[in-house]
């Protein structure tokens, strides 16, 4: 663990885009479709009232605040203290949130379920300064997700799409690491008092073969790999159109 919300320990190139943002992340259109992805996760995941749930990267929240408010109980945690306070606010009963870095998750069989949505944290791992270790720190956090769950438990992740980031790639906006998978952009972001900082994204893109391995490597069952982009997941097979790969699996009981 690399600390609470109270120890400021700081070693990754999103919190201080995160700080940048604060509230004004949730203006932006692709956390719009919230209650669409919650209810479809919450079949595909036969989640529960009563279960408790992991939401690795969980921002400020939103993913850990509509399953709250469907009786589930939720541990949200996240790299950005900025993020983590927002997300206590308004907290419904029973969701809850830590400050911890996802590449040390300290979880032993503790949930019944766990996403990590939206490149929460999950395709976050890689690039940016410190990229050259041969460590893959993206596996590393599907290895804490899955030491996460209890067995026969649920997950689901979702990661950027190599077909479709490639395709679109405008590099007068940024670059795509062929060797690393690793696309980086340069853009501007906001605050919520209008404020514009120009920052660097990093962002590891997959193939769903990619993603079968690296589940499985975790020790994970895939049970579905499906093509969806925010606020419209649906069980669609693995395509070129789609922005992002969701991914459906299990520990083994």
């Amino acid at each position: 663990m690399l600390g609470t919300v109270d120890e400021p320990a700081r070693d990754h190139w999103f919190e201080d885009l995160a700080d940048h943002l604060g509230g004004a992340y949730l203006r932006y259109s692709f956390t719009k479709g919230t209650e669409q992805e919650v209810g479809f996760l919450v079949d595909a995941l036969g989640l529960e009232p009563g279960m408790r749930v992991l939401d690795v990267g969980c921002g400020p929240g939103r993913h850990a605040h509509a399953l709250g408010r469907r009786g589930i109980e939720v541990h949200g945690v996240d790299i950005s203290a900025r993020f983590v306070e927002l997300a206590r606010r308004d907290a419904p009963d029973g969701v809850t949130f830590e400050r911890l870095d996802a590449r040390r998750l300290p979880f032993d069989a503790e949930f019944d379920a766990a996403i990590s949505l939206c490149q929460g944290a999950f395709g976050l791992a890689d690039g940016g300064p410190g990229a050259d270790t041969p460590l893959d720190p993206d596996g590393v956090v599907l290895d804490g997700i899955a030491a996460a769950l209890r067995p026969g438990a649920p997950l689901a992740v979702s990661a950027f799409s190599a077909y479709f980031q490639v395709q679109w790639l405008d590099a007068e906006r940024g670059s795509f690491d062929a060797e690393r998978g690793v696309n980086h952009e340069r853009t501007e972001i906001r605050d919520e008092a209008g404020s514009v900082a120009e920052v660097d994204l990093w962002t590891t893109c997959f193939t769903p073969r990619e993603l079968r391995l690296l589940a499985t490597r975790s020790g994970l069952v895939v049970d579905h790999l499906w093509s969806v982009r925010p606020g419209e997941y649906g069980p669609n097979r693995p395509d070129l159109d789609h922005e992002e790969l969701l991914l459906v699996g299990h520990r083994p009981a």
